[in-house]
């Protein structure tokens, strides 16, 4: 697999899986605990994480 579609695999990975932990945080959040404000932040770092990887696959070479 060449570099390029390494990150765009974990592009979509890092998005989806953030947005699931948010809104599993938001309903963990929902029935009390507090622990649901870590699981939220987790995922909005992934979500970010995974726009930050989208500017970096923006930068590279186009795959041969």
């Amino acid at each position: 697999m060449s570099r390029a579609r390494r990150v765009e695999f974990w592009v979509w990975v890092a998005i989806y899986l953030g947005l699931i932990a948010l809104g599993l945080g938001l309903s963990i959040r929902r029935l009390g605990a507090d622990w649901g404000w870590g699981v939220m932040f987790g995922g909005a770092l992934l979500v970010v994480l995974g726009g930050v990887l989208i500017w970096v696959r923006s930068r590279m070479k186009p795959p041969a």
